[in-house]
């Protein structure tokens, strides 16, 4: 196919082959990410607009659930003796750790936003109930 996602993927998959040869696990993550995640995450992304109360409930099983599918996505092609990335600095550094990178960095940053809030959350409800403080 000549359009222009087709072409997209064509040279995404120069990054990992992986997405070429149907391989089982990334077959199978991306499957979770988009039936299961997908709209989880869409509805995090309104809880957090709407500053819900199940936000942060939200926010740490979408982005425990992101963070574990980076780290398996590239602990099982660094783990395999195949290399499924071109050494290039393009394939390699741009788009397959450059564009992989949010996937780990924003759920990161989002979970010890959801630490804080937790935390200082817990903290008030002790303070006033007249509860100790946590040493």
């Amino acid at each position: 196919m000549n359009t222009l996602f087709a072409q997209l993927w064509k040279e995404y998959t120069l990054s990992d082959s992986r997405y070429l040869t149907l391989d089982i696990f990334t077959v199978c993550i991306e499957y979770i990410t988009t039936i299961c995640w997908g709209p989880l995450s869409l509805l995090t992304l309104l809880s957090i607009l709407k500053n819900h109360d199940l936000r942060h409930p939200l926010q740490v099983i979408v982005c425990t659930a992101h963070l574990y599918g980076v780290a398996l996505y590239y602990a099982t092609s660094e783990m395999d003796v195949t290399r499924y990335s071109r050494p290039e600095t393009l394939y390699y550094w741009v788009y397959y750790v450059g564009f992989n990178a949010p996937w780990a960095t924003v759920p990161f940053w989002l979970l010890w936003d959801s630490f804080v809030a937790i935390s200082n959350a817990f903290k008030v409800s002790r303070e006033l109930e007249g509860g100790k403080k946590n040493v």
